[in-house]
């Protein structure tokens, strides 16, 4: 029914910059419906970005103030900017829209 796909994922040092992009297909695009997880070998999954009932964004403690999740509703795009990257921001990162998974693009943070 959904077919979610993310892109945009590199290598990138430390203080740079990406971003992903979450493209969605099969269903209406709803832009609270829509977030961004990350999850790292060996550790589980984690919340990064998502919006609120009302549309606002929600973040986690550590990434706030250095990304920002945005939606092109006309394109049902979700995107994840993400600036002053730091090597800890390495994982997998994947988009949900309703409950539902993509398959993930891979950041990793290395100088």
């Amino acid at each position: 029914q959904v077919q979610l796909v993310e892109s945009g994922g590199g290598l990138v040092q430390p203080g740079g910059s990406l971003r992903l992009s979450c493209a969605a297909s099969g269903s209406i695009f709803s832009i609270n419906a829509m977030g961004w997880y990350r999850q790292a070998p060996g550790k589980q999954r984690e919340l990064v970005a998502t919006f609120t009932a009302g549309g606002r964004p929600n973040y986690a403690d550590s990434v706030k103030g250095r990304f920002t999740i945005s939606g092109a509703h006309a394109r049902s795009t979700v995107y994840l900017q993400m600036n002053r990257l730091k090597p800890d921001d390495t994982a997998v990162y994947y988009c949900n829209c309703g409950g539902q998974w993509g398959q993930g693009t891979q950041v990793t943070v290395s100088s």
